[in-house]
């Protein structure tokens, strides 16, 4: 379906310019006695081209929502846990890179990071060794009807695309933008949700892209234009009625505002947001929802940063017990040189980060997925790599991870002998 609405899509853009480019190129008619009967006829079909290029998007866009509504509860909404097991917790496809002509390097954000973090992770050895990766498809229509119509329309407009990329303005039909750029991105929120979907099933998943964290169901900016936070945790609890208590542990340099007003009357939710307070996108509406709000001051110490992260995720745990799952946003926009970001934070620590992270949550005996987030420098790719062959290297159980949750919403006396066994082996 989505196919053939892209294809829809770009056959409507031609038909809307052939039509303009037609009343523009009509000429004189020397038999016309009347010179306006040649100017009311151009006018016709530039209007109707402007008017089919503004208006069929509209008309699209119900139909494409319609048949979504039809099948919002088919397979693409209930998945198969069975088809994780023999696989790594690495989430990745191929298609989360975004590339356009080469214009992709003009934009601060490096859109390839996700296919180079893959690679050095392949060179080590860490994934092949690990298990096979989980590739995720395209996020359907279906999984995004909770978010606004209104906003998905804004997608088939180009200006509104740029807007939400903090581009300037692209004279670029509409549809490249979705296949080009958007197309990616939705394949980084299926690899969030499906993420979830993975560390349920062995504990923990890291998707090798995702943390749109400016997005909300009814607006992008910021470089994010698909909620994945809020889609992948909705889905989550409503496909799974053991998770009631999600914790969102935000560590990009950059507020998550995004999924804080999504959740905003949320309880079930509690977000940690550690940021720095003087840049994008200071939204404070949005940081009524933060639980624990920490300070990145821009002045602080790497040995500082860590110092803080230590007593926030502390205090979170003991604010917010029982916790079911956590989604860790883990921007590397924190490393130090970041031009975005504006933080002092070592190659090292943005390590030690990751594991500080992993550690309380296998503590905790809490699933996790990791998203990647922000990052704006070559190098974050290597450096996420790094992190998370430590990852690997420090926590055994990530290569035969058990699911927690699972055993507790099945117990059985076979499941509770089997959980019992294993805390006390850990």
């Amino acid at each position: 379906i989505m196919y053939i609405y892209a294809h829809l899509c770009c056959a409507v853009w031609v038909f809307s310019i052939g039509c303009i480019i037609y009343g523009i190129t009509i000429t004189d008619d020397e038999k016309s006695q009347d010179i306006s009967e040649t100017f009311y006829k151009r006018m016709f079909w530039i209007l109707f081209g402007v008017a089919v290029n503004v208006l069929a998007p509209v008309f699209l866009e119900l139909i494409y929502n319609v048949i979504a509504l039809a099948t919002e509860d088919d397979h693409y909404t209930h998945h198969n846990h069975a088809k994780y097991k023999n696989l790594s917790g690495i989430v990745y496809s191929p298609n989360y890179n975004i590339s356009f002509c080469g214009l992709e390097k003009c934009h601060p954000f490096d859109s390839q990071k996700y296919g180079r973090c893959y690679e050095f992770l392949e060179n080590w050895k860490v994934i092949s060794s690990k298990g096979k990766t989980y590739e995720p498809e395209m996020c359907p229509r279906a999984l995004l009807m909770s978010m606004s119509k209104l906003y998905l329309l804004t997608h088939c407009y180009t200006a509104f695309t740029c807007l939400y990329l903090q581009l300037p303005f692209i004279i670029f039909p509409a549809f490249i933008f979705r296949y080009r750029v958007l197309g990616p991105m939705l394949y980084g929120t299926m690899g969030t949700i499906e993420g979830c979907c993975v560390a349920l099933e062995k504990g923990w998943a890291i998707n090798l892209s995702g943390g749109y964290h400016h997005a909300r169901k009814s607006f992008g900016g910021g470089f994010c234009v698909f909620p994945d936070i809020y889609l992948a945790i909705s889905h989550l609890k409503k496909q799974h009625s053991e998770i009631k208590k999600v914790m969102i542990i935000d560590l990009d340099a950059h507020q998550g505002n995004g999924h804080e007003r999504d959740f905003m009357n949320d309880d079930s939710v509690y977000i940690v947001d550690f940021y720095n307070h003087d840049t994008y996108p200071l939204d404070d509406y949005a940081k009524h929802k933060i639980s624990m709000d920490v300070l990145a001051d821009v002045d602080d110490s790497s040995a500082k940063y860590i110092e803080k992260l230590e007593a926030a995720l502390t205090a979170s745990f003991a604010n917010f017990q029982e916790v079911d799952f956590i989604l860790y946003n883990a921007g590397s926009d924190i490393l130090e040189g970041d031009p975005k970001g504006h933080l002092h934070v070592t190659e090292e620590d943005v390590i030690l980060r990751d594991e500080m992270v992993f550690r309380i949550a296998f503590k905790k005996k809490v699933p996790i997925l990791m998203v990647l987030s922000g990052g704006y420098q070559m190098v974050n790719a290597e450096v996420i790599a790094k992190s998370i062959k430590n990852l690997y290297a420090k926590f055994p159980q990530m290569i035969e991870a058990v699911s927690y949750t699972h055993l507790r919403a099945h117990e059985t006396l076979r499941y509770l002998v089997c959980r019992l066994l294993l805390e006390k082996k850990n």
